[in-house]
């Protein structure tokens, strides 16, 4: 009866919307709005005048009309500069120029007439706002002299997000953010939320798939004409995530032919050496230095087809690159033998040690990317607009090691060939003065496959793991030494993400009311296929020597799978001016996620009321879930205290709905009947399960690991609310401090449903009623949840200075505190004890205390001849504490290894201290089987969980300074050319990753501590943001 009703709501509300405005809603825009009031001298308002807004560059023109409150609005321009016209019977014509719009902003241009014999002309000065007054977003502009001129490490436009308050630099452990090689990062962490809900939007359309909600491609960096980050407590017309809104505007032509080519050099000669890649090592042996070389070249041409009509803007770019990545990993000592085979034969694969116990060498990492985009701008006459944009990119890239891969060693890792695509068309009309439409269409589509590097047949090696094809050794681990080797599991696979988006937005101006309403449309589909090459892990190397296998797991054959999901959203808003200066934004809207589902019904779960395998579609299991619906207020006040925009006081408050990603949902084909996943954790590893016997082991006790969804998942849902006060100090100047806070329930985790309890699942075989399966032995239940909560409280202070007498700066610091049960929505089972979540409860994976950010562009105010003027430097630094650490042993009390914590037995001091082999000693060793003095970690023993708290030591903190010296030259009226170098962290400050944070502990309590504790690699690799100092030339012709 409940859900009739919200069906009912829902489509009550969706006939109404739809039958008023015969559209469907855009939720986040491209474009911008310019509105204001016209009034006379006496401060009376000018009903009637006639405004007319030019684009400066294309010279098309929008004219409107004020109401009879005197007020106007023109919604729906394209980001750039505008000249606004206002002229009215009886009173003076003014003009105001170099009007600047940016994107997603409502620009507030307010104009008093003089009688007609005064001036009639008022120029002013081409600035942005640097108070916003129309909104309760708290978020920001990225200007293009930003986007063109900061230091920018491998020119992707994401890392910019990185300068606005709220952002972090990512963690090591982090799954989007941390840099793809060549790439950059698929998304960011901001205001506390995770980073698979940031949504990426290019002219209006989603940029996200729906897999893993990352960005499907970087759109290369001069074809962004600038974007907008908002991160907290955004209006009703956003929707699909919880996290941040990028939306993106992309250039266009003009009337002025424009365009330019360029080629950025990097070569290891002018690099630093890795930390980890020294000289010589330990034993004196020489080192060659980490190979990198990158050429990233290209071009952008735009202008004119039909004047004041028809615009088009085309471009290309190549990234060709060649990296070394810096190796240091503890092997087995010179000499090693093993009277097993198989174990003899797999360790001619490992180099032997070089640095006491280490090898320390590079692997070789090439990446090739070349991107085309094409634009196009039609004016269809005084009421229609029509704008398309296509971009196609093909990339590789070979990943030879952790923490991309698990491969520790070289010669294994994978090789990822893609195809990406992305299509915008935008079509604008306008209604009246008043009254206008954006109808927008999207497709988002990306293929991309994984295949391991090193071929094989593991039959060859005489390893029994279900596999008989030559697709690649399984994946093996040695925890007491952090060495992995072979796979990568899960691999061969692939998948086909495209979404496809239609949606409309209609703006309505009446009175003192600005309306929107509307919703979008998308629809998403995922092909996939997957392998997998299995995985075992060995406690000690000496259990390694004996074919003693502590862990084994593999899901035979070929699986495919096709998902589908749609999602539907509306909404209503109304930003009410209740004085002139008071402005109350009211919002509401629906989100209809759509449950996702397989197109020929080859997903199974698990039934615990029933001890069953059910597949859904059958035996009344309709779909997986059902609660994917949402409602959603929005509420904020902008308080203008002084009357003269220069203070404004605001606050805002939002409740979100987040669509799931569907990454999880593919591992439900992964189920009996369409594929057999094999789990095997013996209580205690000894010569009964060998690589020799493991798949024939599970075969007859006929164990399986099936991946299962609590039927009352739920959508994630955020409040995310703010209040700010933001103030003007010069024509230049302003600064804002914020507090902003949020709070998470429903957020997604992985969870053990089939945990032992006192030694003893609660599943220990399939039913013999069961549909599927019946009869077969269980061992782990990986179950997808909604039972995560998270929650977020900063401080944020911005100073930002505009562009004035060659300077521009933004200053920011943020003091910040995030907590949550997990951090990661793609992420395995980290929970220590899955039958209470709450236990997991610490400081977010992200968390980052304090972080100061500073970023400008400054002209040097030297003038003469070519040769001397022209210089501008700019800076980025960027520093803030380090992220949170999680000490766990190999201890499988739940039956998973890697989520138990040790007992914490004292204040853990951290340090910088070398070891012999090279590495960083972060960590004490103090480890012990049991309490005792002057240990500080000890096992919990069998059975136990550890007290130790999630997060309770913080792992070392980050400086990155980015410097740029730019040389322009005109070669004439129209040519320049750009000569610059670009430094990347120019201190060569050393930018640790976090230490190895698991503890070998066997099943009888024994306590190794190999590497533990140490830092084995810097936070990123050479290459990317903070890694060893790098040196970039570029040259540019500029038209």
């Amino acid at each position: 009866m409940k859900r009739n009703l919200h069906l009912s709501l829902f489509v009550s509300l969706t006939s109404l919307i739809l039958f008023a405005f015969s559209a469907l809603t855009l939720q986040a825009q491209s474009t911008g709005t310019i509105k204001g009031l016209i009034t006379d001298q006496s401060g009376a308002a000018v009903p009637g005048a006639e405004v007319t807004i030019t684009n400066a560059g294309t010279n098309v023109a929008r004219h409107v009309t004020t109401d009879g409150a005197g007020n106007y609005q023109v919604p729906s321009l394209t980001p750039g500069s505008y000249n606004v016209q206002v002229t009215a019977a009886g009173l003076q014509t003014k003009t105001m120029t170099g009007v600047v719009l940016q994107v997603d902003q409502i620009a507030s241009e307010n104009i008093q007439l003089g009688v007609a014999s005064q001036s009639q002309s008022v120029q002013v000065t081409a600035a942005a706002p640097l108070i916003d007054s129309q909104s309760m977003s708290v978020g920001q502009v990225i200007n293009p002299r930003t986007v063109q001129e900061a230091p920018l490490n491998g020119r992707h436009f994401v890392d910019l997000g990185t300068l606005i308050a709220g952002s972090v630099t990512p963690p090591q452990s982090g799954f989007l953010v941390v840099p793809i090689r060549g790439q950059g990062s698929l998304s960011f962490d901001t205001a506390g939320q995770r980073e698979d809900t940031v949504n990426f939007m290019i002219n209006g359309i989603n940029l996200n798939d729906m897999s893993q909600n990352q960005i499907t491609f970087q759109p290369e960096i001069n074809t962004v004409q600038e974007f907008k980050v908002d991160n907290s407590s955004f209006s009703a017309e956003y929707g699909r995530n919880s996290g941040a809104i990028v939306n993106i505007a992309t250039r266009s032509g003009t009337n002025q032919f424009h365009g330019e080519a360029y080629d950025y050099i990097r070569n290891d000669f002018f690099d630093a050496r890795n930390f980890f890649n020294p000289q010589y090592t330990v034993n004196g042996t020489h080192v060659r230095q980490s190979s990198f070389k990158r050429n990233q070249f290209g071009g952008d041409v735009g202008g004119p087809i039909y004047r004041n009509h028809t615009f088009f803007f085309l471009s290309y770019e190549g990234l060709h690159q060649h990296q070394g990545e810096a190796v240091n990993s503890a092997v087995p000592p010179a000499g090693s033998t093993s009277t097993d085979p198989i174990i003899q034969k797999l360790l001619t694969l490992i180099p032997a040690p070089n640095a006491g116990n280490n090898f320390v060498g590079s692997a070789i990492a090439p990446v090739a990317i070349d991107q085309g985009t094409a634009d196009i701008d039609q004016v269809l006459g005084a009421a229609d607009h029509l704008h398309g944009y296509y971009a196609i990119q093909q990339d590789s890239r070979t990943e030879p090691l952790a923490p991309t891969v698990a491969d520790t060693i070289p010669n294994f890792g994978d090789s990822r060939p893609a195809r990406r695509q992305l299509l915008t068309i935008v079509e604008t009309h306008i209604f009246g003065p008043n009254a206008v439409n954006e109808a927008r269409l999207g497709f988002n589509r990306i293929h991309i496959t994984f295949t391991p590097n090193f071929v094989a047949n593991p039959v060859s090696y005489g390893i029994d793991n279900g596999v008989t094809t030559n697709i690649g050794l399984p994946q093996i681990s040695i925890s007491s030494l952090g060495l992995t080797f072979g796979g990568p599991a899960g691999e061969p696979q692939g998948r086909g993400d495209t979404t496809g988006v239609f949606s409309d937005t209609f703006s309505l101006l009446r009175g003192k009311h600005s309306f929107r309403f509307g919703g979008e449309y998308r629809r998403f589909l995922n092909d996939n296929f997957a392998g997998d090459t299995s995985s075992f892990s060995f406690n000690s190397l000496q259990g390694f020597l004996n074919d003693e296998v502590a862990s084994f797991a593999v899901v035979p054959g070929t699986r495919p799978s096709r998902i589908y999901t749609n999602a539907t959203g509306v909404y209503a808003m109304d930003s009410w001016k209740l004085r002139p200066n008071l402005t109350a934004e009211l919002g509401f809207r629906f989100d209809w996620n759509g449950t996702p589902a397989e197109a020929r019904n080859r997903l199974t779960v698990f039934d615990p009321s029933t001890s069953s395998l059910v597949q859904v579609g059958t035996n009344g299991l309709g779909s997986i879930y059902r609660q994917n619906f949402g409602y959603e207020p929005r509420v904020g006040l902008v308080w203008d205290p002084s009357h003269n925009g220069r203070t404004v006081v605001r606050l805002g408050y939002g409740y979100f709905l987040n669509q799931p990603t569907t990454n999880f949902i593919q591992s439900l084909a992964l189920n009996p009947p369409f594929a057999v996943p094999v789990s095997i954790v013996p209580a205690t590893p000894s010569a009964a399960l060998t690589m020799a016997n493991a798949f024939a082991s599970s075969k007859s006790s006929k164990t399986i690991a099936p991946s299962s969804i609590n039927p009352q998942f739920k959508n994630a849902t955020v409040q995310s609310y703010n209040l700010n006060l933001q103030q003007q100090i010069s024509s230049t100047i302003a600064f804002q401090l914020a507090y902003v806070g949020s709070k998470s329930t429903h957020l997604q985790l992985t969870r053990n449903q089939n945990q032992p309890i006192n030694g003893v699942r609660p599943f220990t075989t399939v039913a013999a009623s069961s549909p599927v399966d019946p009869g077969a032995s269980l061992a782990n239940i990986t179950e997808y949840d909604s039972a995560g909560n998270a929650n977020y409280n900063a401080l944020w202070l911005t100073v930002t200075k505009s562009f004035s007498k060659g300077l521009q700066f933004q200053s920011s610091y943020q003091w910040t505190k995030s907590f949550d049960y997990n951090s990661l929505s793609s992420q395995g089972i980290v929970l220590q004890n899955s039958y209470d979540p709450r236990n997991n409860y610490g400081p977010s994976d992200f968390d980052v205390r304090n972080r100061w950010v500073l970023s400008g562009v400054y002209d040097l105010p030297v003038k003469g001849n070519r040769l001397i003027e022209g210089w501008e430097v700019s800076p980025i630094v960027a520093m803030q504490t380090g992220n949170p650490i999680t000490v766990v042993t190999t201890l499988p009390t739940n039956g998973v290894l890697g989520t138990i914590r040790p007992n914490l037995l004292g204040r853990v001091p951290v340090g910088y201290s070398h070891t012999a082999s090279g590495n960083i000693q972060y960590l004490p060793q103090a480890v012990c089987a049991t309490a005792t003095p002057g240990c500080l970690f000890s096992s919990p023993g069998a059975g136990n969980f550890g007290n130790e708290p999630r997060g309770a030591i913080y792992g070392p903190g980050y400086l990155d300074v980015d410097f740029s010296l730019v040389k322009n030259t005109k070669i004439n009226n129209r040519v320049q050319l750009q000569i610059r170098t670009d430094a990347f962290n120019i201190l060569n400050h050393v930018n640790f990753g976090q230490p190895i944070s698991t503890l070998s502990v066997s099943s009888a309590g024994a306590v190794n501590a190999g590497q533990f504790g140490q830092i084995t690699t810097t936070r990123f690799p050479i290459g990317d943001q903070g890694s060893s100092r790098q040196l970039q030339v570029a040259g540019k012709i500029v038209f």
